[in-house]
């Protein structure tokens, strides 16, 4: 199969604009994005809305496209990347990583990458969950899976419920997986879920991967031991530069 990488990258964001241009270790966050996929990938792609990121990923080198600015999720400016790319690549599988995840490793889009034989439609990244804050933090969705490794369902909750044991104790007696955001997909599966009316299960918990589950698409999940930072605000920008002088120490 072939693989292409498409890193959604969008000016506005209400907690912190302009983020994929703000530097972290004098470097700008989406470029530390790329070049990190770029490890694992020939076929990187910055797909944005805004000519300032534009120019940034010509300036130092990268490939970009414009997408347009009305797009709700970074899963339907993948889609419509994908089709203006199609036309010129060949590719089976799109792998979407935010623009937001300076930190992404190679081996994690390794890890999406081997989970397609043909029958896998959507694949996304799991990783256990550590602690009890971890576990019931409403920001850190949770995954409960089949016996074949497919999610059955996503949870800003803690699952599955343990019933009969205090809450600080759950997690001495049973597995729990917090969802790591970086999905890969059949370029068709792609456009089908981005055609899809938004579900009740997504509406109840603001996520869009269970649309999907909703309308019956099996999403697999593979594991990884790293946990990235992702930039959604200055203070996690601040936390990553931190991360960052510490590495270097």
């Amino acid at each position: 199969m072939d693989y292409i990488a498409i890193i959604p990258a969008r000016y506005q964001s209400t907690r912190f604009p302009g983020k994929p241009l703000a530097l972290l270790g004098g470097k700008p966050v989406v470029q530390w994005v790329y070049e990190h996929v770029a490890t694992a990938l020939d076929q990187v792609w910055i797909a944005t809305d805004d000519e300032r990121i534009f120019q940034l990923v010509q300036d130092f080198g990268g490939k970009a496209l414009f997408t347009s600015d009305t797009h709700k999720s970074g899963t339907d400016r993948c889609a419509e990347a994908a089709r203006i790319l199609e036309k010129d690549f060949h590719f089976d599988v799109v792998i979407n990583v935010q623009g937001d995840e300076p930190f992404v490793r190679s081996e994690q889009i390794d890890l999406l990458m081997k989970c397609f034989p043909d029958d896998v439609e959507i694949a996304t990244l799991i990783k256990e969950v550590e602690s009890t804050d971890e576990l019931f933090n409403p920001n850190r969705p949770k995954v409960v899976l089949d016996n074949q490794q497919n999610a059955l369902y996503f949870s800003r909750l803690p699952i599955p419920y343990v019933r009969g044991e205090k809450e600080n104790s759950w997690m001495l007696v049973n597995r729990f997986w917090a969802h790591i955001g970086m999905y890969a997909y059949k370029k068709e599966v792609l456009q089908e879920i981005t055609r899809l009316d938004s579900g009740k299960l997504e509406s109840a918990e603001a996520l869009e991967q269970l649309r999907w589950l909703e309308n019956g698409y099996r999403i697999k999940t593979a594991i990884t031991r790293f946990q990235s930072i992702g930039i959604d605000t200055p203070g996690d920008l601040q936390i990553a530069e931190e991360w960052l002088r510490n590495k270097k120490a």
